[in-house]
């Protein structure tokens, strides 16, 4: 395979990503790749926030994979900075090929240039095989996660 650049989302890469997220029986569910306007708008807020990180893997000028990187400074762990890592997504022709390795080392190094101090990312808990991919890679499942839709 060619050699792959991770590099910050535009708003070309959209309709690749929002692909990417559609493309789980969960995505399918909760993604609308017809209708881009919210996730431009989104793109929009993401960029100008810097400590948040939308990019994309690409290779051979195709994108490949995304994922989003949040970096939250903190009161607790001593005033620790820690960061999230979301929307993780390998297209489907480069599952198994070494890119989600790929994207999460690159979030991991990406923290601790940031000065943080933990990383954390929630998995949906019907994810199995995305659990134990995280766990190769040194994640604990150390919390259960709550959320509440508004």
């Amino acid at each position: 395979m060619g050699d792959l650049e991770i590099r910050a989302a535009v708003s070309d890469d959209v309709p690749a990503i929002v692909g990417m997220l559609a493309d789980d029986p969960l995505g399918a569910q909760r993604e609308s790749p017809d209708d881009l306007a919210p996730y431009l708008t989104a793109l929009e807020r993401l960029s100008a926030d810097p400590n948040q990180r939308l990019v994309v893997a690409v290779r051979e000028g195709r994108v490949v994979g995304t994922l989003q990187l949040t970096i939250i400074p903190g009161l607790s762990r001593r005033g620790a900075t820690r960061s999230i890592i979301e929307g993780v997504r390998v297209h489907a022709d480069e599952r198994g090929s070494g890119l989600g390795t790929q994207l999460i080392e690159w979030a991991i190094s990406e923290s601790r240039n940031s000065g943080c101090q933990l990383v954390q990312l929630t998995s949906d808990t019907s994810r199995a095989e995305a659990h134990r991919f995280y766990e190769r890679l040194g994640f604990t499942a150390s919390h259960t996660g709550f959320k509440l839709p508004l």
